[in-house]
């Protein structure tokens, strides 16, 4: 049942197996990355240009990966996960990179080798990147009755999002945001930064180029999304993004909460900065981002400005990569980070290629399972 658009958990489903690519144990992604099989040596498939996919964008920790589930468990969509390899070695003024390089940069990038999908190597960059999204689509079948691909195409992208254009001109986009300050604290927390001012960085760099984007996507084609409002009024909000994906909301929305680490919306995920900052680190994050949080309809704290002095951010700069450090040292291990350092500095690639491998197992097993 569901209540003035809120989830109850009897409203949750078991939801049907579904043979994903992604849809594979940890175990099995981990011996992906070890043992790639990228390339398709006679594939005769013709993978003509999805006209007009959808894109989820937006910082990361602001709920992409909740409202990702979202809409992948609805019957009509196929929604991917981190799909930042088709646009990470684009330029900035749309130049596609080389394509032997390209392969060889995929064979140690951990999301690619995770999800799967094999390399045709008679196709073009465009062609190709769009390949891969159709074959997570002949994947997506839900096993009943009337199997059949999902019509409704999409993926989350969190960095150089616009150059999503230069690949799909007509493309359209999802953006969320969430409290910079929520998302700031996050990033800390999962050892991206190592204070609430580097930890803004993100937000900041995501929001300004959304605010740069929407100049050149016409209106029909972008919906804005709060995060806040996704978990305090889920069945409205994904009501509407389903009309603007063409479509209508459909309530196994809800079964992404059965058999992952994702829990059913949670309202006390709003506004955690109150609690669970500091009065200087909130001080901090709203030096950096106030006029963005502004002009985002958030309400500032009502503590007192402060300005961050050049020696402030010397410091700051220490703190931030003294905090990356210790937690990567933690993660990882000393000698397996002394050994990347080593290979890095004299130019090892082989070496480096297997360090990176094992970075990426070990993010594999302490990933949430959102698949």
């Amino acid at each position: 049942m569901t209540h003035q658009g809120k989830i109850t958990v009897a409203a949750v489903a078991r939801p049907l197996k579904r043979n994903m690519v992604n849809y594979l144990s940890k175990s099995a992604m981990v011996e992906r990355v070890y043992n790639p099989n990228l390339f398709s040596e006679d594939s005769t498939q013709p993978f003509e240009m999805i006209e007009r996919p959808t894109f989820l964008i937006g910082s990361e920790r602001s709920g992409t990966t909740l409202l990702r589930l979202m809409l992948d468990s609805h019957p009509n969509m196929l929604f991917w996960a981190e799909f930042e390899y088709a646009t990470d070695l684009v330029s900035d003024a749309g130049n596609f990179p080389n394509l032997p390089d390209y392969y060889q940069w995929l064979q140690s990038n951990r999301n690619f080798l995770m999800d799967g999908p094999l390399i045709d190597r008679r196709l073009s960059y465009p062609a190709l990147v769009n390949s891969f999204l159709k074959q997570f689509q002949q994947f997506s079948d839900d096993k009943t009755e009337n199997s059949r691909p999902k019509p409704l195409i999409g993926a989350t992208v969190h960095h150089n999002f616009d150059r999503l254009l230069h690949i799909w001109p007509d493309a359209k986009f999802i953006h969320i945001v969430r409290d910079g300050r929520d998302v700031s604290r996050s990033c800390v927390n999962m050892g991206w930064a190592g204070d609430g001012w580097h930890g803004a960085k993100r937000w900041l760099t995501a929001e300004k180029l959304w605010d740069e984007m929407k100049l050149k996507v016409p209106a029909e084609r972008r919906l804005e999304v709060r995060f806040e409002r996704l978990v305090e009024n889920t069945t409205e909000t994904l009501g509407a993004i389903c009309e603007f994906m063409g479509d209508r909301y459909h309530p196994d929305m809800m079964n992404y909460a059965v058999g992952t680490d994702y829990g059913l919306p949670d309202a006390s995920l709003v506004n955690q900065w109150h609690t669970k900052l500091s009065k200087r680190e909130i001080q901090l994050i709203e030096a950096r981002i106030a006029p963005l949080l502004v002009d985002r309809d958030y309400r500032l704290s009502g503590l007192p400005a402060i300005r961050v002095s050049k020696v402030d951010r010397m410091l700051l700069k220490i703190q931030n990569k003294w905090g990356i450090l210790s937690r990567r040292a933690r993660k990882y291990g000393i000698p397996l980070m002394s050994a990347d350092l080593i290979a890095r500095q004299l130019k090892l690639r082989r070496l480096s290629d297997r360090i990176n491998k094992e970075f990426s197992v070990i993010d594999i097993k302490s990933m949430k399972q959102s698949w």
